[in-house]
């Protein structure tokens, strides 16, 4: 392992990342609370803090839930932090490692600054280094690996990374800790879960759980095989950018809670409606044509959060039936809307071999409305907003977060959380307490 990326790890200094990258990260932070609040009740995020709690206790070093607030271990935080998060899968991603860093990166270093006061600044740095170091491991896993495996597998290395920075260790006991988080980390098939969507979602809680488990062990001496990611020389392009090219600021944010791949149909969808006005009772047809990945979504009757999620003809449906897909349209009564089914039984979804070959680096879909009056509106090729190349705007991220947070946590707390992150290392000295009670306050049930 090169000496500059454990450099990185261990001596970046909030002074040292420029202004861009740093409002760059505090807008993941603002977006990731969001995203984990309205996630909170979820069955997948009510079923993971239970077994957490059940089987992750630690008398010792203690950590806490997300809005909930009860302590655990640090590996059991990160796993239920993570997993809820994955929940409602409306978090940033990176496109070149076709996932997400965040959602597992977050809850690792809330559970780590549990075990290891630190400032405001100390742990904003801590998040870009997660970012920095997972964005990369993620490419390089994808460059040297046969299979497409969920972000978990990346994930881990990451939240090593921040627990030796975290956790104080030095330069050889971080390299262990990364060795053993790619060992023991999720290599599960993404595809799998897009074939047949549960819960196990991208592996993201089990990877935080793995590196922060990892992180710890090598703070007692456990030794890894080396993180062959990290280390291999043929991997090291991916690296030799690291404290000059900065990734955080080239993560997307979603516009809406499903996969990715789906959203620039829902776009396409979302500007025929508004430019021609039809109402859905007079679509006849509806055909979605995109890139192979996207076109592998193909529940058209999901039974749960996560069918619906991972479903294309669905959340283009909900989109065209309601104008938008928000997180009560891919949840609870909105799996039954018949209005909404039955679009999505008669939509046609087809792979069109040119947005195959611009992927991941772009995601392209078509969508052509046939009306019952025998016109045929066409979209052409679209892509969705949210991308590093086409950024949303603050008051855009604002509006999103508000829309997640508040319907869970009430206009004054999403308020003063919002401010919080904002506020966040704009003083040296400041240390995280005012954040961390806005995040672990326990949220009650509606």
């Amino acid at each position: 392992m090169s000496d500059q990326v454990l450099e990185f790890v261990h001596e970046l200094r909030w002074q040292d990342v420029p202004a861009q990258a740093q409002h760059a990260v505090r807008r993941s932070l603002l977006d990731l609370l969001g995203v984990a609040a309205s996630a909170v009740h979820t069955p997948l995020a009510l079923k993971v803090r239970r077994h957490a709690l059940d089987n992750f206790c630690s008398a010792t070093r203690p950590a806490q839930l997300m809005f909930d607030g009860r302590q655990l271990s640090a590996p059991g935080a990160a796993l239920a932090g993570a997993f809820s998060l994955d929940a409602i899968d409306a978090h940033d991603g990176y496109k070149p490692a076709k996932g997400h860093v965040g959602c597992g990166v977050l809850p690792a270093l809330l559970a780590f600054a549990d075990l290891q006061p630190m400032s405001g600044q100390q742990f904003l740095s801590a998040l870009v280094v997660g970012y920095e170091f997972g964005s990369r491991a993620g490419v390089a896993l994808h460059a040297s690996a046969d299979d497409y495996h969920t972000s978990g597998a990346w994930i881990a290395v990451a939240c090593a990374a921040i627990g030796g920075r975290c956790l104080g260790l030095n330069r050889e006991q971080t390299r262990e800790a990364m060795g053993i988080a790619e060992y023991h980390g999720p290599r599960s098939q993404m595809m799998r879960c897009i074939d047949h969507p549960t819960m196990v979602k991208d592996g993201s809680g089990w990877g935080a759980m793995a590196g922060v488990s990892a992180a710890l062990l090598a703070e007692d001496g456990f030794t890894g095989a080396p993180a062959v990611t990290v280390e291999s020389p043929e991997l090291q392009c991916y690296w030799s950018d690291i404290g000059a090219r900065w990734l955080v600021e080239e993560q997307y944010i979603k516009a809406f809670p499903v996969c990715r791949w789906a959203q620039p149909a829902i776009t396409a969808a979302l500007q025929l409606r508004a430019q021609y006005g039809f109402t859905v009772d007079e679509i006849a047809t509806l055909e979605i044509r995109s890139f192979h990945e996207s076109v592998c979504l193909h529940s058209a009757q999901p039974l749960n959060t996560e069918q619906a999620q991972y479903s294309l003809p669905f959340p283009v449906a909900a989109a065209l039936v309601h104008g938008a897909v928000a997180v009560e349209h891919i949840s609870g009564d909105g799996l039954l809307d018949p209005a909404v089914l039955a679009l999505s039984r008669r939509t046609r979804l087809i792979e069109e071999p040119a947005y195959n070959d611009p992927f991941p680096q772009r995601r392209i879909s078509s969508v052509l409305v046939e009306l019952r009056d025998g016109r045929v509106l066409a979209s052409g090729p679209t892509e969705t907003g949210g991308d590093p190349e086409d950024p949303f705007d603050d008051s855009f991220l604002t509006q999103k977060f508000f829309a997640l947070a508040t319907a869970k946590l009430g206009a004054s707390r999403a308020r003063e959380l919002h401010d919080a992150v904002w506020a966040l290392g704009r003083s040296a000295d400041a240390d995280l307490s005012h954040l961390q009670a806005l995040i672990y306050a326990p949220v009650e049930a509606a």
